[in-house]
């Protein structure tokens, strides 16, 4: 670093004598001066470090150069950089300016296919949906594929080849790579998580057969092990479970959060809700399945059980034990249970019998490997396999050693790898504490880590490989039943980056490879006859025909070890993947830190839940910090007390903590919660006996949504159903209580009196309807809202005031009888669009005005920031930009952030009122089509955001002035009702009560 005294003077001069030239750039200048560094440690202390690294500093550099104009350092003689705007020489044919054309891929969620279809406009993807025509997602999609566009344009997404910190070419680390890998790839290893491509599996063969010294490892933070090794002793093999849960009457759920994980997950919320859809006015049609669930933790899964059991996940084992003898499996015994699981097991048990052929039992990740054989047994026992449960020949691809990540750490730290290519994994911070990966990666003298992000791997591998995006590259990828997918880019690299395939043809000698050679290669002899038109047919339906899995009938071991229980203390601590940012590899998403927990609604955060009765015993309220103690290691957690978490367990989730994570992720310099993995168990990562829950005299304070906006007052741990009830704002009822008085959701309406004069809609009358009897809460709704629609991230601090911006919330209602055990009611809520606005009379500008089709609409630039109409909203559902929010997400550089906008919505500014608009752009697009027609818009051609994305159609939208539509329909129903409706407000949303199937023998349980 020079000695060069920072002379402000100097750089007026620059900037004058370049003025095309943006600010930014003449202020590089100062970054190599010793007084710039002592500017950072003054002004900047929790950024100082992170200056060091270039493409922090460039972008650091670009908002300071930007501040430094704004601020007229310069002076008048700097003017902007010249932009230039070039017309299309000649326009794509398929390209029409204004008009958004959709391309089929495939997201990888756990290395596992998800047909999507991305909307683009002009070459620039802004919205993912669900692809019809694939078996993962059948149209619909989750938060993590909603939430990709922006990890795509995530400026902080590495941009170059680093050596040790040092920015180096492809050619470098090519020829450093054919240096390093030598002898028949003596000490080579390959590190990766789970691989469904047939491309790079092939890839990964072709390496390891060209070096005999090779190995390769698998292993995931959030993996499939467990399942793995359970078919192992259940079959003598590895078999894929393929789950069909519309053959299914009865389904337990046994430590398994199936609607939030797995590469089925929106899948099995589609068939297992499609089970539960109330459609038929005669209530003596109303049918349900019905859903059991045992586990330690409240899941998604099971906030919508009709009958949950809370217990220790080291309990779990032994009520499948239980169970399984009940049932009659050979072999299976279980010790004492207490009475209440006793009942639990008896009823569940009847029930099953009683369903043989039509149930179904699932097992978690979370469960050792002899809980997965045991269902297995289980299944084949009741004779549900062949009907809602058949098998497959694994879809992943598996080294032929299957060594775990254990293993691999101790060739590490032996000295036998020399060389180690990490592929999109990050061990350094999501291994097991016991295994102190970063130790044993020192040891290694050649490692390259490839990835999206520059993390903490990449901190301490020789060599960092920025990788692309799906969205950016070619590749293709294998369904949860087989189905392959190709997968197309549909916008060039954004920054300086590498596919995974040419990263692989590098390690085979092929350095010049490209992705696109690459897959094509490997169905060069799929196609019968023509392989233009099977290329052209695969890339636009999204699925290569053909390609599921055919069913297999593996023969099931009668002679394996169905283990015993594990022994437990007084606390046992459970982990979890985070329902929003996974395992950490969303903890630079801004949309999915902001998005509420489903059932805790926090932000920002993980926490250390607890049941009511373990929060009394340590004494400890919300936001008390206690240290968690296992094996040794310790980490300090904030509580946050649940209800319906079992006695003793204390809940962490995995994804947070992170020390290398981008602006979000470690949010104003600091890491985003705490990291649960660094007290994890390589022998026992899922659950272990706390040896210690002692609290510290701390206190953390949280960033949660559940009081916000409340229409009803409810603390965290109450009941609050009085209030609720008493307006009638979320219903529930047992579907035998629906069948003996099927106006149950009605009865509390009341006489209509109003001064205005009734409204006539002559031409369309638009209305949503929500089905609360089939939402499950997993929030793709919100996420889907907020890419839609460009809603900005604000941040933990303005959440915490209440500023979240969100335009639809889903709120959660504990009902029953006691905290330990609630039931829980989630509720869809937006902008009612007020046939009678009380909105709209207390607008002193006329900014949120009804139209003639009974939309509630704003006028942006009308608004002056009065907020009375939020005041006078009976709803809560109008958000206010108090600053600048849409700018605030990414401080360095707001220009690729830009790119991920829709062009249909107005990006708001500060002091401006924004709210649900019922997607009146997605509306005025197909109106547009229809008056250039002729024609009228018909039921189903204008779909919402939120209606699109939502897994089990629990939303339905369209015109109630026509008698067909299904919006029109189901308002006849007799389990529809609309909020509020004592206030006259005339709401254009209704609702559809939730019903409940509990098992009457399990009244009291």
């Amino acid at each position: 670093m020079s000695n060069t005294p920072l002379d402000l003077q100097a750089v007026r001069e620059n900037l004058a004598n370049k003025p095309g030239q943006p600010v930014w750039r003449s202020l590089e200048q100062l970054a190599n001066t010793e007084e710039f560094q002592e500017l950072m440690e003054r002004e900047f202390p929790r950024h100082a470090s992170e200056m060091r690294d270039p493409v922090t500093r460039r972008n650091f550099l670009k908002l300071m150069g930007a501040s430094l104009a704004m601020a007229g350092l310069t002076g008048c003689s700097i003017r902007q950089p010249q932009e230039k705007i070039v017309p299309y020489v000649r326009l794509p044919e398929e390209m029409i300016p204004g008009k958004p054309l959709f391309y089929a891929t495939a997201h990888l969620f756990q290395g596992y296919a998800q047909g999507i279809l991305v909307e683009s406009h002009e070459g620039r993807p802004t919205k993912i949906e669900g692809n019809a025509e694939h078996p993962a997602s059948l149209g619909k999609s989750d938060i993590f594929m909603q939430a990709a566009i922006l990890q795509m344009y995530d400026p902080d997404r590495s941009q170059t080849i680093a050596n040790a910190g040092t920015e180096k070419t492809w050619a470098d680390f090519t020829g450093a790579l054919t240096t390093a890998v030598a002898n028949n790839g003596a000490g080579l290893r390959i590190l990766s998580g789970t691989v469904t491509s047939p491309t790079l599996a092939a890839q990964i063969e072709q390496v390891l057969a060209a070096n005999s010294g090779a190995r390769w490892y698998v292993a995931d933070s959030v993996g499939f092990d467990n399942t793995r090794v359970g078919a192992q002793l259940a079959f003598g093999e590895n078999v894929n479970t393929v789950y069909d849960f519309t053959q299914a009457n009865v389904v337990l759920a046994i430590d398994s959060d199936f609607f939030a994980y797995g590469p089925a997950n929106v899948r099995h919320q589609r068939d297992f809700m499609s089970r539960r859809a109330i459609r038929s006015a005669n209530p003596a049609d109303a049918s349900m399945n019905r859903l059991y669930v045992v586990e330690p933790i409240f899941t998604i899964t099971g906030s919508n059980a009709d009958n949950r059991l809370p217990i220790k996940a080291s309990e779990v084992g032994e009520f499948a034990r239980a169970l399984a003898q009940t049932l009659g499996v050979s072999g299976a015994a279980a010790g004492t249970l207490p009475e209440k699981t006793t009942r639990f097991v008896a009823a569940v048990a009847a029930d099953l019998q009683a369903n043989r052929g039509t149930s179904a039992v699932i097992v978690g990740e979370g469960q050792p490997p002899e809980v997965h054989a045991l269902v297995h047994a289980i299944n084949a026992a009741l004779g549900n396999v062949g009907t809602s449960v058949r098998y497959t020949a694994p879809i992943e691809a598996l080294p032929a050693q299957a060594g775990t990540l254990a293993d691999l750490v101790g060739e590490m730290n032996s000295g036998a790898v020399q060389s180690l290519v990490m592929l999109d994994v990050n061990p350094v911070y999501s291994a097991s504490g016991d295994l102190r990966f970063a130790e044993a990666l020192a040891k290694v003298p050649f490692s390259v880590h490839y990835g999206l992000y520059n993390d903490e791997t990449a901190e301490k591998a020789t060599w960092h490989i920025p990788g692309t995006h799906y969205l950016e590259n070619w590749s293709d990828a294998r369904a949860f039943d087989g189905t392959t997918t190709i997968i197309q880019p549909l916008i060039a690299p954004i920054y300086k980056t590498k596919s995974p395939h040419e990263l692989l043809a590098a390690l085979a000698g092929q350095a010049d490879a490209t992705g696109f050679d690459l897959v094509r290669a490997t169905y060069g002899n799929n196609a019968s006859g023509n392989f233009t038109r099977f290329w052209e047919e695969s890339l636009n339906a999204g699925v290569v025909a053909n390609t599921a899995a055919p069913t297999i009938t593996p023969t099931l071991s009668t002679a394996f070890d169905f283990g015993s229980a594990p022994t437990t203390g007084e606390y046992e601590l459970v982990f979890q993947p985070d329902t929003r940012i996974f395992d950490g590899s969303y903890a630079n998403n801004g949309l999915l830190q902001e998005l509420p927990h489903t059932i805790s609604k926090i932000t920002w955060d993980n926490a250390a839940y607890v049941a009511v009765s373990t929060a009394q015993k340590l004494g400890v309220t919300n936001g008390d910090i206690v240290t968690l103690t296992v094996g040794g290691q310790t980490v300090d957690a904030p509580i946050w007390i649940l209800p319906g978490t079992a006695e003793g367990v204390v809940g962490v989730q995995l994804g947070y903590g992170r020390t290398k994570a981008g602006i979000v992720g470690t949010w104003e310099g600091r890491p985003v919660g705490f990291n649960a993995s660094a007290i994890r168990s390589s022998t026992s990562p899922n659950f272990a006996t706390a040896e210690g829950v002692a609290k510290t005299g701390g206190t953390y304070q949280f960033a949660s949504t559940q009081d916000h906006y409340a229409i009803d007052y409810q603390n965290q741990t109450d009941l609050a159903s009085t209030e609720a009830k008493n307006r009638h704002i979320a219903q529930a009822v047992t579907l035998a209580e629906y069948r003996d008085n099927p106006n149950v959701m009605n009865e509390h309406n009341h006489e209509v009196f109003t001064l205005y004069p009734k409204r006539q809609y002559t031409g369309y009358a638009w209305s949503m309807g929500i089905d609360l009897n089939v939402c499950t809460g997993c929030n793709a709704c919100v996420m889907a809202c907020n890419v839609e629609n460009n809603i900005a991230v604000v941040g933990k601090t303005e959440v915490m005031r209440g500023r979240e911006m969100h335009w639809i919330r889903i709120d959660r209602y504990f009902t029953g009888t006691g905290l330990d055990n609630p039931q829980v009611i989630h509720q869809p809520l937006g902008c009612q669009h007020c046939e009678n606005a009380p909105c709209e009379v207390v607008c002193p500008v006329g900014a949120t005005v009804h139209d003639s089709e009974g939309l509630n609409n704003m006028v942006y630039n009308r608004c002056v920031g009065t907020k009375y109409c939020s005041n006078n909203c009976p709803f809560k559902v109008r958000r206010f930009n108090f600053f600048q929010y849409n700018d605030m997400l990414y401080k360095f550089d707001m220009d690729s952030i830009k790119m991920m906008r829709n062009p249909d919505v107005t990006v708001r500014v500060k002091g401006v009122m924004e709210k649900c608009t019922y997607c009146v752009q997605r509306i005025n697009e197909v109106r547009q089509d229809k008056v250039r027609l002729g024609q009228t818009i018909q039921d189903g051609e204008v779909i919402t955001a939120c209606q699109q994305a939502c897994p089990t159609d629990a939303i339905v939208f369209g015109d109630l002035n026509d008698p067909n539509a299904q919006v029109t329909q189901r308002r006849k129903l007799p389990l529809t009702y609309t909020l509020l409706n004592e206030l006259n407000v005339f709401a254009r949303t209704s609702y559809m009560g939730m019903l409940k199937n509990p098992n009457p023998e399990l009244a009291e349980a």
